[in-house]
């Protein structure tokens, strides 16, 4: 077989690092049965396109962790294992660019092994403990416990939830067990062939530097022989966590609401769909407590990680939304909420003047929460009416312009962030951190954070660091509050729930409030263009057009004349905080027009991405809807013009 393979990459129907690849698999005797008996059939069936896509690389363990296919395009029959056809396979797709046993197994030992190190260079001899959540999504349970049992034959302690629990769940347990790392199983709002292996470190948030580094460096040295002893799960020292762990973050999400009041008096009509996910284990109990009049969607009320209901489970999508939509419909509700497989994303429709349902953009509903919850916070004297400056909102630089907006007015400073909640989580650590320290080294109070009252909180955070306010992103991702160290679709379904009591007391719509801040702010648009090349060929040609921005920078793009373009890989760029912003392939383009654009290659799926933003004055309220079409006119013309430019650098 060896010999196959080798001509096939000698004849180009292989590439070089599938032969390579293949060789390391094949040359040893570590493979488990099923990964050994699929190769052989990829390799006797001649499908060369699929073993290239399954081994032209090894999958990245990247700055937060892994996520990519673990179904092949065609599945083997060792990999179905007997399962009748059109089931879900028994084992996960062989490959060294696939999410299989291999794969998580040399990431786990990785991390323990950074973790342990860890701990023992800061004087903390305990063994490495672990938490680990996981979604719904094929092969979740199964990647959670062999992760688990891998850690405890390691020599440490591993804690499972007894079923699904969503990401930010994980996030606040990591903090409550004071556990010294965390997994989470999912591939968030991916498509049903996907998993992800994604890591958390001791202050709840996504690993970043220097443990990051730490953690790809160790997966490297672990050679693939390594994996044999752990393929056999052994989940004897394993503790599954009882049902207080869940009341203890339950009660956490609950604590955002700022004003309960608004919900209890107006009873906002909401459906609620988790899209076969996660998000109705906590968010559907938590909006019925606080009065929510909360319908479902039965079909999706029902964890399966095949989604049979949605092309795609995520809530970014119009058609993700579409049953609940007609649930809407149906019985007359004010609003929809949709939270991914996961449940750290929320998508959701409102009710217009004229009793239709519209679907809101990321951007846009997480201006309208930050908007409210500023208001709020200033109302309850939280914040201060003035003198804000120690109070941040925080963005990635994806994200609306809006948001420097509404902290400009607010009087709040402004931090943006690269794209991914893990930079917002390490903004929170750094606060946490130095209010902390300052307020050890000015009053030798050793402050116990997390059972701090929030408004103490609040209050030390301003007087000795920053004090955050609400953290979003433009892909559907809020954080309210700072129990939890990454986007929380449970805590911004609340969010939005208390938002919907209030305008309902209010007497106005989600869009007519809406305008009032575009009358206030100006008028702000987005878009997103999405640009997928699947496998080997593809990763190649995303690869080319990242790299030509910056050998051969554009100059206009169509029409659009371009006044400067920021380099984010080369140029050194500070915060708002004065920290350094790190080094990535990312750029930021500015029109003459006074629009923007950013581009950067997707980090989870296999396409690169451009943000566009404009903004456009607006003095006249009888004008907005005129420079509503204009604005999105001019922003479909940008749109299609970066199309024809980034496929013709693909090519070239």
């Amino acid at each position: 077989m060896i010999e196959q393979i080798k001509q096939a990459g000698a004849s180009g129907e292989l590439l070089a690092g599938t032969v390579e690849n293949l060789e390391a698999w094949l040359g040893g005797s570590f493979l488990p049965v099923w990964a050994r008996k699929s190769i052989e059939e990829l390799v006797h069936e001649k499908r060369f396109d699929d073993l290239n896509d399954r081994f032209f690389k090894t999958m990245a363990f990247g700055t937060g962790g892994m996520r990519g296919r673990t179904i092949g395009n065609y599945i083997t029959q060792a990999e179905q294992g007997g399962n009748a056809s059109g089931a879900a396979p028994k084992f996960p797709g062989a490959g060294s660019n696939f999410l299989n046993d291999i794969n998580v197994i040399r990431a786990t030992m990785a991390l323990f092994r950074y973790t342990k190190k860890y701990l023992d260079m800061n004087g903390i001899f305990d063994s490495p403990k672990l938490v680990i959540a996981h979604d719904v999504r094929h092969f979740s349970r199964h990647f959670c416990e062999l992760s688990s049992s891998v850690w405890t034959l390691l020599g440490g302690q591993a804690f499972i939830f007894e079923g699904p629990r969503s990401t930010p769940q994980l996030s606040f347990t990591v903090r409550y067990l004071k556990a010294h790392t965390g997994i989470v199983i999912t591939a968030s709002h991916n498509p049903p062939h996907d998993n992800g292996y994604k890591v958390y470190f001791s202050d709840g948030a996504q690993v970043v530097s220097p443990h990051a580094e730490e953690i790809v460096a160790n997966v490297s040295k672990i050679d693939l022989s390594e994996t044999a002893a752990f393929f056999e799960k052994d989940l004897r020292r394993v503790v599954t966590l009882p049902s207080s762990v869940d009341d203890a973050y339950l009660t956490s999400v609950e604590e955002v609401i700022l004003d309960p009041q608004v919900v209890e008096k107006s009873k906002p009509k909401i459906v609620f769909t988790p899209i076969h996910g996660t998000g109705g284990f906590a968010s559907i109990p938590l909006l019925e407590e606080i009065g929510v009049d909360v319908v479902t969607v039965a079909e999706q009320d029902k964890m399966d990680g095949a989604f049979p209901t949605v092309a795609s489970p995520n809530p970014e999508n119009a058609e993700a939304l579409a049953m609940g939509i007609e649930r809407a419909k149906q019985v007359n509700a004010d609003a929809v909420i949709a939270t991914d497989p996961d449940c750290d994303r929320v998508g959701v429709a409102v009710k217009n003047s004229d009793g239709e349902m519209v679907l809101l953009s990321g951007n846009q509903t997480g201006a309208m929460l930050a908007e409210y919850r500023i208001e709020k916070l200033k109302e309850y004297g939280i914040l201060p009416q003035e003198g804000c400056e120690n109070s941040a909102l925080i963005k990635t630089f994806v994200t609306s312009p809006i948001f420097e907006a509404i902290a400009k007015h607010h009087g709040l400073k402004l931090i943006n962030t690269l794209t991914g909640f893990k930079w917002i989580g390490e903004k929170l650590h750094i606060y946490e951190e130095q209010m902390k320290q300052s307020l050890f080294d000015e009053e030798g109070i050793g402050l116990d954070y997390d059972s701090t009252e929030f408004t103490t909180r609040a209050e030390l955070l301003r007087e000795y660091s920053t004090f955050y306010v609400f953290g979003g992103e433009e892909s559907y991702g809020y954080l309210p509050g700072d129990g939890v160290r990454d986007k929380d679709g449970n805590a911004a379904s609340i969010c939005f729930a208390e938002l919907a009591g209030y305008l309902k007391n209010q007497g106005k719509t989600f869009l007519q409030y809406l305008d009032e801040m575009y009358l206030r702010y100006g008028y702000y648009l987005e878009n997103i263009l999405n640009i997928y090349y699947e496998g080997a060929s593809g990763d190649a040609k995303i690869k080319s057009i990242i790299d030509s921005f910056r050998s051969d920078p554009p100059k206009t793009v169509g029409e659009f004349k371009i006044s400067k373009l920021t380099d984010f890989g080369v140029e050194d760029l500070l915060d708002a905080d004065g920290k350094q912003i790190p080094k990535q392939d990312f750029y930021f383009f500015e029109f003459e027009n006074g629009y923007s654009c950013a581009a950067r290659a997707s980090g989870t799926e296999p396409k690169i991405k451009f943000y566009m933003f404009a903004r456009e004055e607006v003095s006249d309220p009888s004008k907005l809807e005129e420079i509503k079409i204009a604005t999105r006119q001019t922003l479909e013309s940008i749109k299609t013009a970066l199309d024809i430019e980034a496929r013709k650098r693909a090519e070239s």
